[in-house]
């Protein structure tokens, strides 16, 4: 794709820049264990020299908000709320619903993105291209008390990106307790942990993002899997405390 090229320079760019005097560190602050394993096997040095601070994990208030769009008893409603950067796979998104729509019609489920088209070349791509499928909500950037409203009122989350450190619409989207499926990459594994309905997919393949998505129309959810929690390694720190209280010894 003709706008991938700039996941590639930033990915150099930051391989080298990570690189100037990062021995001298007494220590360094990553999100994500997968992180602290990759760069320590990267950049050859211990483990015990990265501190692994991960964002903090969401819980939900009541949000009472009239749904605004489908009939939930018929429709089933699914959620890729991101960004519109090259990285973060919308159209794999795109052709899965293509191809389902091709499948069991347009009145059965939607799919709702936090982009309407406009926002740069990309979303200008995807909306040309997938715009007319009916499935398709195109409904733009939501602030944080909108998006909440929208994890309430949606069926499962779709999270697709191919490059993340986290991944946060994961994290406060697992607290509601619905179904998830997951870019089958180590961020997402590390960040559902604790989910209750999770289940992965290649990122390369619509097809079998498809099949998912229609398991779950039909109401199937056997696949599904509870996430374990999997215990971090010190040095962590789950709080801003826990980190200074760590960098000033």
């Amino acid at each position: 794709m003709a706008f991938d090229y700039k996941i590639v320079l930033f990915a150099l760019f930051t391989r080298f820049a990570y690189r100037i005097n990062i021995k001298r560190n007494r220590f360094l602050v990553v999100q994500a264990d997968w992180l602290r394993k990759g760069f320590s096997k990267m950049f050859g040095l211990p483990e015990s020299k990265f501190i692994v601070a991960p964002p903090r994990q969401q819980t939900v208030s009541a949000i009472q908000e009239k749904d605004k769009w489908a009939d939930r008893n018929e429709v089933y409603i699914f959620l890729f709320a991101a960004t519109p950067d090259c990285h973060k796979n919308f159209e794999i998104v795109c052709r899965a619903s293509q191809l389902l729509e091709k499948e069991v019609g347009s009145d059965r489920f939607q799919v709702i993105f936090t982009i309407d088209g406009t926002e740069n070349k990309y979303a200008h791509w995807l909306y040309q291209k997938w715009g007319k499928i009916s499935s398709l909500k195109f409904e733009g950037l939501m602030n944080r008390t909108a998006l909440f409203a929208c994890y309430a009122q949606v069926d499962c989350l779709v999270f697709p990106s191919r490059v993340e450190t986290w991944g946060l619409p994961i994290s406060e989207f697992a607290a509601f307790n619905k179904p998830m499926l997951l870019a089958d990459l180590p961020y997402a594994h590390e960040t559902a942990m604790g989910s209750r309905q999770t289940a992965f997919f290649n990122v390369q393949k619509a097809d079998e993002l498809k099949e998912q998505m229609k398991r779950l129309l039909q109401g199937d959810r056997t696949f599904l899997k509870p996430m374990p929690v999997r215990e971090i390694v010190s040095p962590v720190a789950y709080t801003w405390k826990e980190l200074l209280d760590r960098l000033l010894k």
